[in-house]
């Protein structure tokens, strides 16, 4: 089993005094010279892989795309002709090593993680989209391989640039909301399918190549839906609502209060057949108290749960957002990414110190060429956030049992029934 000490070893005196920010120093890295444009191969161009590699070919040179789908592939390649075109990310890597500096991975769930751990070990710096990985195990992996080859690497929940997200959790900090004890934060996802069984197969269509698109999952024949969006709500693939916007919703929170290894979870959901994701979940974290802050409870709210409206009298929520709440005040937060920000009472601590961004893919270009890391960095910001995002899932697969989190040796204390969440199986040679 992996062990955490030597990841909180590295940060615990960043954290005391100018926050997680100190933490991307931690790691020093290969890079690139400042003047020598980064090469990138794109996993995945449709989607959220479109605007990626959009944001890689504004800021460095796209010289390979790699998509299953032809359509998806023909249209990134009108975009970009000179970049070579392929439909597996190994054979992309395989015969582009030398040619390409870095990666970017925007490819559903289950891929994030055999895709990433390969490039990083070929020494290939890596942007992968939120969650990181699909489940603890292969988040513990890219955090380690990212730091055992010293690569830049920056995961995709883009609010962690945000400088008003930045200056509230600094304030948060401070004092400005006093001791914080409990957390809540909720989302309106999800917008797919959950609640339900597998579709029927259907005839594969012509352009889509599935065998490519399974990758590690065990395989299963086409079945319409699942390809290009739906993917997300069915366990062997995605991670539901809780892994499309947790790093996301609950990045303000988490970078103010380091809420990284929770203790326990508990979940309570609309029923789980173990193939989609539930319709609904509430899911009640439980973080020890540490040497910035006392014990909290984080409470995650999906398809159409909401908080109790005593927690915010005479204010509607939004359909998403996080609430803080302190001894002294009331931090809210409505929207997906913690760039608003409404106080209820607190106090004025004043002015506070925080690094501003160049911009989110701007960081990540930044380190490759030598630069400061960036702040959503794998080994000590992204890795730590995914994981607590991604075990809210065991307590929604145990679905009404208490989860007692054993974090140093990366295991449940009471549920041998969810090590296959924790530690999945890989299928059809692929591996992390």
């Amino acid at each position: 089993m992996a062990l955490r000490t030597s990841r909180r070893e590295v940060v615990a005196g960043a954290l005391g005094t100018v926050g997680l920010a100190a933490a991307a120093h931690a790691q020093e890295l290969l890079h690139l010279a400042t003047d020598q444009k980064v090469r990138i191969a794109c996993i995945g161009v449709n989607g959220k892989g479109d605007s990626d590699s959009n944001d890689a070919g504004r800021l460095g040179e796209v010289v390979a795309i790699c998509d299953i789908d032809d359509n998806s592939l023909a249209r990134k390649a009108a975009q970009f002709p000179n970049a070579k075109k392929f439909h597996d990310y190994r054979h992309m890597l395989e015969q582009m090593e030398s040619s390409i500096d870095a990666v970017t991975v925007s490819v559903p769930d289950h891929n994030h993680g055999p895709a990433a751990a390969m490039a990083m070990e070929m020494g290939k710096h890596c942007f992968c989209q939120k969650p990181l990985a699909h489940s603890v195990y292969e988040v513990r992996r890219l955090e380690t391989i990212a730091r055992e080859k010293k690569v830049a690497t920056q995961m995709g929940n883009q609010g962690t640039a945000s400088s008003n997200l930045r200056r509230a959790a600094a304030q948060v900090r401070k004092g400005s909301i006093g001791k914080v004890i409990e957390v809540h934060v909720w989302t309106n996802r999800p917008i797919w399918p959950q609640g339900i069984s597998y579709p029927s197969p259907a005839p594969k269509p012509a352009n889509v190549h599935w065998h490519d698109w399974i990758g590690p999952a065990r395989y299963r024949p086409y079945e319409p839906g699942l390809h290009p969006f739906s993917w997300r709500g069915f366990w062997d693939f995605g991670c539901g609502a809780l892994g499309d916007m947790g790093c996301h919703t609950m990045n303000l929170p988490y970078m103010a209060l380091d809420l990284r290894d929770p203790v326990r979870v508990h979940a309570k959901t609309s029923g789980n057949n173990h193939e989609s994701y539930p319709k609904s979940s509430v899911i009640r974290y439980d973080f020890a108290p540490n040497s910035q802050r006392g014990a909290v409870a984080m409470y995650w709210y999906d398809g159409g749960q909401l908080p109790s409206a005593e927690l915010l009298p005479g204010t509607k929520f939004s359909s998403s957002g996080s609430l803080m709440i302190g001894s002294h005040g009331v931090l809210y937060s409505p929207g997906d990414y913690g760039d608003t920000i409404q106080y209820i009472g607190g106090v004025d601590v004043g002015p506070v110190d925080f690094p501003e961004s160049p911009g989110h893919f701007e960081e990540f270009i930044r380190a490759c060429q030598g630069g400061v890391p960036a702040y959503s960095n794998f080994p000590n910001y992204a890795g730590p956030l995914a994981e607590t995002v991604v075990l809210g899932n065991l307590a929604v697969w145990a679905d009404g049992k208490p989860i007692e989190w054993d974090s140093r040796h990366m295991r449940t204390r009471n549920a041998p029934e969810v090590e296959s969440i924790v530690h999945p199986r890989f299928y059809n040679g692929y591996h992390v």
